[in-house]
């Protein structure tokens, strides 16, 4: 019985295409998808504000400027929703 083990060469090779931007926006997409169930605009918009926040205090040398301006829209957007939720 032999495993075949994955060699971190072809790993690498893989992340290598992906950067810290692209790690949030997977990580703000399954917190959204998380929250969902809930049913609650507050939820979501506390979550909406917390990846802006995240977005603009990620170092701007590991990802592209308009990951920066996402975080800008989220730190606007979340805010709004906030005020507008049902209490």
């Amino acid at each position: 019985m032999t495993t075949r083990m994955t060699t971190p060469l072809l790993i690498d090779a893989f992340l290598l295409d992906y950067h810290l931007g692209h790690v949030l926006i997977l990580a703000f997409i399954a917190s959204l998808l998380g929250a969902a169930p809930l049913k609650s605009q507050k939820v979501i918009s506390l979550v909406v504000m917390g990846f802006g926040a995240i977005f603009l205090m990620a170092p701007f040398t590991t990802m592209p400027p308009t990951y920066i301006l996402f975080g800008i829209g989220l730190a606007i957007v979340g805010p709004l929703l906030w005020t507008t939720a049902d209490s």
